[in-house]
């Protein structure tokens, strides 16, 4: 018979615990029934025989079913039925290859059997048990009328005949469990009471004034009742085979009326509505699109293209996409505000407006200190929340700005804060989600912190309280873990690569030596390396503070680069030291943060840098290696100047610009830079670099690398030819953040590049897959944190 309702839930969710054990390690059962479940003292489970679990094994069994109900032949061929009839899954019974959603099925079955004392699917023979798993529904009457709806859910989704639709990891249905077990309204339904039936003369006397009464109060009800309480539900989607997220940058965006949502894929934008069952890709959304967002009514849909460097948007239906404006990097995210207006921020420009109908964006927060990003118009319009990089620990604080006194107060660290009508902020700590209320007249957060959810990658919610958000996986996570899959490669003019031996890791900032035989590479945020590409081995070089832009001396024997935090305070400076490992680092010069050493004059004598204070605006300036050792601007302007390089015969100084509002790649004389000026690229540049005979000037533009032919050998300087696309590729050279704005050198013959490479995409069992869906989220948010 049935076991009792919570013995039944509690023995069943250790058995998910075991499986998940198992698949953990990457084994499935393949064979679970309760015959291999045993329940030991002190009612622990212990799940038995997992000899079908031995994925290649070249044993092949003959048993006769009508001995054993397990088939066991030829176990890995697919074709051969593999299992006990009834609890295989369908895919088993037809067949199929499995995965781990098999076992999932079969505990779908042990926990129906549990709760009903019968089988989810039963026939007399063997065949017609697997006929009924292939083609028939279990009988759902059996379960308890009043059980608890998420166990019936539980159940339905882990009995659904289609893999895909199923649950993915049985840990889902384990944390569904504890969540009934731990409802204080118990695993039952509570059943509404009904009074007993009064005598006949006792209501005939007052039955007319009740009823009249009942009429009375039930339209006094229906004018002021309060709304009903409504349950927290969560479902899962799990993206189609074919489909991968676009991980380049914030993937997820609801509605705010919470009935759709989008996601960005590599193939485009898809649309989910919440009464559909599956996404459909939005009809014009096709290529590299990133950072979706939602207009107030929900009709629109705003993106990044990144292939034109533009943000634009599409109907929810598809169309043609509308361009609102020119984006000349990458997006720091936007928000569709109530007057129809559009913010986004740039890394190293202020918080910019633009119309939803299009046009010229105008500043609308100055960039006065740290880089700015997700900003979002308070209700009101009178106020601006967003979060700054401040640092060269390179924390996000969140920060709220009166447009009416120009105050601006740092409320918290963390990134992606989001105001919600509940009178809360939410917002992300690394992979960790936290709420506070804030008091939006005071500008003031008005409680304490609250951790909301755990382990999550992303998150969005809408005003009506819909929450989604997509798990994190232990093998994904946070930015240097998506880092260390960079790989240092070398590729020729024709795009042909040769992979090195250094392994995978945190690449950035690549330096090769004078006679090209070692790279000084930055690893993680801190600390400088160097690969020998002849020995083949990896040193580390600095161990001291926040090391970062590692630059060959010209003879090769030392690096210089810029290094904070030393002794655990805030001394920062540039610093040089020997090549290979011997003394002491020592330090050159006093410098702010954000001052980071590029390139050297070509007699050696003079060192050439960016310096921005508040990391944002930079300037270019020397250091000489004679006399005071001071930093001293070379030059200087309102705009962003960056990313110097000095051409081999010294004579000519590279470098980008934002004096067109998009980086360009310019070039001026040197040392004298006030007497003359060329630009080189016309359709956005950076990241520049010399040919080692000056006869050609490379640069980047989106994912291309471009070669120019020029004249420096001259008096003035001459362009000789148009700019022609070498090739293109994943590299990492698009990333202006202040640890990446060099990702690539030249090879002292100029044959070939040295660039890092972007990780391949992720296996699909590395990245959760996953959108989860919360309703009624409000409810959890208000409970966890309430408002003071």
């Amino acid at each position: 018979g049935a076991l009792p309702l919570e013995e039944a839930l509690e023995l069943c969710r250790q058995i998910s615990e075991g499986l998940e054990a198992a698949h953990e390690k990457g084994v499935i059962h393949r064979d679970l029934k309760p015959a291999n479940v045993m329940i030991m003292a002190e009612e622990k489970v212990k799940i038995l025989d997992f000899g079908l679990a031995k994925a290649f094994s070249d044993e092949t069994q003959s048993i006769d079913s009508s001995q054993s109900p397990t088939l066991t032949e030829a176990m890995t061929q697919p074709g051969v039925i593999l299992g006990t009839a009834a609890y295989m899954s369908p895919e088993q019974a037809k067949g199929k290859s499995v995965d781990k959603r098999a076992d999932i099925w079969a505990f779908g079955c042990i926990l129906y059997e549990c709760l009903t004392g019968k089988r989810a699917f039963e026939g007399e023979t063997v065949t017609e048990t697997l006929a009924a798993v292939i083609k028939e529904e279990p009988d759902w009457n059996r379960l308890p009328p009043n059980i608890h709806p998420q166990i019936r859910f539980l159940l339905k989704r882990c009995l659904k005949k289609e893999p895909k639709t199923r649950y993915h990891d049985i840990a889902d249905a384990c944390v569904d469990i504890q969540e009934v077990l731990a409802d204080p309204g118990g695993v039952l339904v509570q059943p509404v009471t009904v009074a007993e039936a009064q005598t006949r003369s006792r209501l005939i006397i007052p039955w007319i004034v009740a009823i009249l009464g009942i009429l009375i109060v039930g339209v006094a009800v229906w004018h002021f009742r309060a709304p009903e309480p409504r349950q927290v539900m969560r479902f899962e989607y799990e993206l189609p085979e074919g489909q991968d997220f676009n991980l380049t940058g914030p993937v997820l965006a609801i509605s705010p009326d919470g009935t759709q949502y989008v996601y960005s894929t590599t193939r485009g934008l898809y649309l989910r509505s919440v009464d559909e069952l599956r996404a459909k890709l939005i009809a014009g959304s096709e290529g590299n699109t990133q950072q979706p967002f939602f207009s107030p009514d929900g009709k629109w849909i705003g993106y990044l293209s990144l292939s034109d460097q533009q943000l634009k948007k599409i109907p929810v239906s598809g169309g043609t996409p509308e361009l609102l404006c020119t984006i000349n990097d990458q997006l720091m995210g936007a928000s569709w505000s109530e007057d129809d207006s559009i913010l986004y921020s740039q890394p190293g420009t202020d918080i910019m407006l633009v119309s939803a109908n299009g046009g010229s964006p105008e500043s609308l927060v100055k960039a006065k200190s740290g880089i700015l990003g997700f900003p979002q118009l308070l209700p009101g319009g009178n106020s601006i929340l967003y979060h700054v990089h401040t640092g060269t620990d390179l924390q996000q604080k969140i920060v709220v700005l009166s447009l009416k006194t120009g105050e601006a107060r740092i409320l918290l660290t963390g990134s992606g804060a989001r105001y919600l009508p509940t009178g809360h902020l939410v917002y992300g700590v690394g992979t960790n989600v936290y709420a506070v209320p804030f008091d939006l007249e005071k500008l003031k957060i008005s409680g304490t912190p609250v951790l909301i959810l755990q382990s999550v990658r992303e998150f969005a919610a809408s005003d009506s309280g819909t929450l989604i958000y997509i798990p994190e996986k232990q093998t994904q996570g946070s930015q240097a873990t998506v880092l260390s899959g960079r790989t240092l490669i070398w590729v020729d003019r024709n795009g042909r690569e040769e992979r090195l031996d250094a392994p995978p890791n945190m690449y950035h900032h690549p330096d090769l030596s004078p006679d090209g035989t070692k790279v000084a590479v930055n690893i993680g945020f801190n600390s400088i390396w160097i690969w020998d590409l002849m020995q083949k081995t990896l040193v580390r070089l600095t161990f001291e503070g926040v090391s970062l832009t590692p630059v060959w001396t010209p003879d090769g024997k030392r690096i210089v680069f810029y290094s904070s935090g030393r002794g655990g305070g805030d001394k920062s400076g540039i610093f040089w030291r020997a090549a290979d490992g011997t003394g002491e680092d020592e330090q050159l010069a006093s410098a702010t943060n954000f001052t980071f050493p590029y390139c050297w004059s070509s007699d050696g004598k003079a060192l050439i840098g960016t310096e921005s204070p508040d990391g944002q605006m930079f300037d270019i300036w020397t250091l000489s290696l004679e006399g005071d050792h001071l930093v001293k601007p070379l030059l200087n302007k309102d705009y962003l100047v960056s990313q110097p390089r000095i051409s081999p015969n010294g004579r000519w100084i590279a470098y980008i610009s934002s004096k067109t509002q998009r980086e360009e790649v310019y070039v001026r004389p040197f040392p004298d830079v006030d007497k003359g000026q060329w630009q080189i690229s016309t359709t956005g540049g950076d990241t520049p670099l010399w040919s080692p005979d000056g006869g050609e000037l490379f640069y980047m533009s989106g994912d291309a690398v471009v070669a120019i032919p020029v004249n420096t050998e001259d008096q003035s300087f001459q362009i000789l030819g148009n700019p022609k696309v070498l090739f293109r590729g994943p590299y990492a050279c698009l990333t202006k953040n202040v640890s990446d704005a060099i990702s690539w050198d030249i090879s002292p013959d100029g044959k070939r590049f040295l660039m890092i490479k972007e990780a391949d995409p992720p296996a699909s069992d590395a990245v959760s897959r996953k959108i989860i869906f919360v309703t009624n989220w409000f409810k959890e948010l208000k409970e966890k944190a309430p408002a003071l």
